[in-house]
């Protein structure tokens, strides 16, 4: 809202000389007859210049102007601050009203690429609930971009639970190859070998024992076989060819 110290380019507490000055200059540039081909627009400009140093100049005019001015910006500004709220109130309105239409659509192509339709499904789908072609492609892009993306890093989550698990059963596998691997250690096989000898020991031991004790009782059983043999026994001419010794060795002595 102009005012007339704008018209004549000076501040609301100037002093009446700098608004006589400003109105000189202002005069000089603005005068018709130093505005060639464009005297019309001049001389309006010269009349409300003319107009404004004549209240201004004058310091009872003056003082109700700036009273009347003052009671006018306060309304102007209370009726602009209105004018402003007003517009934010409906701005905000139909941001939310958009923001909500906006959501539905992004949530109904959701569904459908949950359901495994791809993009251009999708659009077609917004395109019929009379969203916008451009937000209808834009919503689809995301959405589609969006579920590639959920799906790659659900094949990734599986490789990786498939990888530890891949893992695991070979760290198990290791394992027990290693258990096994310490039965086979050349301690273990060493201390095998030593109770294996010593067990062929022991059986050697008690066959040759065996065989001891059978060979004695064989030579116990053929000495009571001889002794046990009677008198019956002893051929009749080997007892006289004894006798006939005894006889020659009696008479040579």
């Amino acid at each position: 809202m102009a005012t007339l110290y704008d018209t004549l380019g000076v501040h609301a507490h100037a002093s009446d000389e700098e608004i006589k000055r400003a109105y000189r200059k202002a005069a000089m540039k603005w005068h018709p007859d130093r505005n060639h081909g464009a005297e019309d627009t001049a001389r309006a400009a010269f009349q409300e210049i003319k107009d404004a140093y004549a209240i201004l100049s004058d310091a009872e005019q003056r003082k109700v102007y700036d009273a009347v001015y003052a009671e006018q910006m306060r309304a102007f500004e209370a009726q602009l601050a209105r004018r402003q709220r007003a517009q934010a109130k409906c701005e905000a309105a139909a941001r939310a009203a958009d923001e909500a239409a906006y959501a539905e659509m992004v949530s109904l192509a959701m569904r459908f690429a949950d359901e495994g339709h791809n993009r251009d499904v999708l659009f077609g789908v917004l395109l019929g609930r009379q969203c916008e072609p451009q937000r209808a492609a834009q919503i689809a892009d995301s959405v589609a971009a969006l579920q590639t993306a959920r799906r790659e890093e659900a094949q990734a989550a599986q490789k990786t639970k498939d990888a530890k698990k891949q893992a695991k059963a070979a760290a198990q596998s290791a394992r027990t190859k290693a258990e096994a691997g310490a039965d086979d250690s050349p301690e273990a096989t060493a201390e095998t070998g030593t109770a294996q000898t010593n067990q062929a020991t022991d059986h050697d031991a008690h066959r040759s024992g065996g065989a001891d004790h059978s060979g004695d009782a064989q030579h116990d059983a053929r000495q009571d076989v001889k002794h046990d043999e009677p008198a019956s026994g002893i051929h009749p001419a080997s007892t006289l060819s004894n006798l006939w010794l005894q006889f020659l060795h009696g008479l040579r002595f």
